[in-house]
């Protein structure tokens, strides 16, 4: 199962999912060790923020997304796409993934009051 983290630095995850345009990708089963697959970056007309449409994306390689938060948008598009989000304060991607089978992460970090910043 693959799966793509929110990161802004490339080592930890971070919130804001529909602005991100960076992303840690891990392949990993339940029971198994998460291994880093690649960085994936979106171009500026990538972010889901302002992707439409439901033409190829580069998250499509992917089955879950987790963040640190995300609007229902954000959500949304991701499961328009067969894509599950999976919101959590947890910043290490490794513990998230491991979490995400274990069914133990915690929950997300809280939204901003207003979406005005780009990442």
């Amino acid at each position: 199962m693959r799966f793509a983290l929110t990161s802004l630095d490339l080592e930890t995850v971070t919130p804001h999912a529909g602005r991100c345009r960076s992303f840690l990708v891990y392949e990993a089963e339940a029971g198994t060790e998460p291994v880093k697959v690649k960085d994936l970056f979106l171009a500026d007309d990538q972010i889901f923020h302002v992707f439409e449409g439901d033409g190829p994306h580069p998250l499509d390689e992917v089955t879950v997304v987790i963040t640190g938060n995300a609007r229902e948008k954000f959500i949304r598009k991701c499961a328009n796409r067969g894509i599950h989000a999976v919101l959590t304060s947890e910043m290490d991607p490794v513990a998230a993934v491991k979490g995400y089978f274990a069914g133990t992460l915690p929950g997300p970090a809280p939204l901003p009051e207003q979406c005005d910043h780009e990442h």
